[in-house]
């Protein structure tokens, strides 16, 4: 019920944790959600700030919002959130900043909630699932790359 994809960058760890904590940046580089807004007056990453995000599932939908809010935020080094439902986390996305040579491997990561349901869900559903969210994972970090090591932003 969990999974990662790393992707070297050869960009400072501060610029692309940048682009990543700055939700709004979400169309541009996710396959599945489309854009995202901060909420309750937020205005940037912050510990415990909330933000939705506009998905449209697998690309072609259904499409929905969600809301998130950010559970871990160390510029540089970390940028997570939690993607809840009646008040409960459901999954957790992160993305880890470290380090490499003259660049940052940068790891995106989800983990989903052990719940009796989600359990359930991920029996039947997970290989496919699986199998989406790395390809997802994957554009995402391409994209996110292509940007980062670009002179503009």
């Amino acid at each position: 019920m969990r999974d990662s994809v790393t992707v070297h960058m050869n960009a400072p760890a501060q610029r692309v944790w940048e682009l990543v904590s700055d939700i709004r940046n979400t169309g541009r580089f996710s396959p599945e959600t489309f854009e995202a807004e901060w909420l309750d007056g937020a205005r940037g990453p912050a510990l415990d700030a909330r933000f939705r995000g506009h998905v449209r599932r697998n690309g072609r939908g259904p499409v929905y919002w969600t809301t998130c809010r950010v559970v871990a935020c160390e510029p540089g080094r970390e940028f997570g959130f939690v993607v809840e439902a009646a008040g409960r986390s459901i999954n957790t996305w992160r993305y880890e900043f470290a380090p490499s040579g003259e660049g940052t491997d940068v790891t995106e990561s989800f983990e989903l909630t052990e719940t009796l349901a989600l359990r359930l869900y991920w029996t039947l559903l997970g290989a496919l699932r699986g199998r989406t969210n790395r390809e997802g994972m994957r554009t995402t970090l391409r994209r996110i790359k292509a940007v980062a090591e670009s002179d503009g932003s």
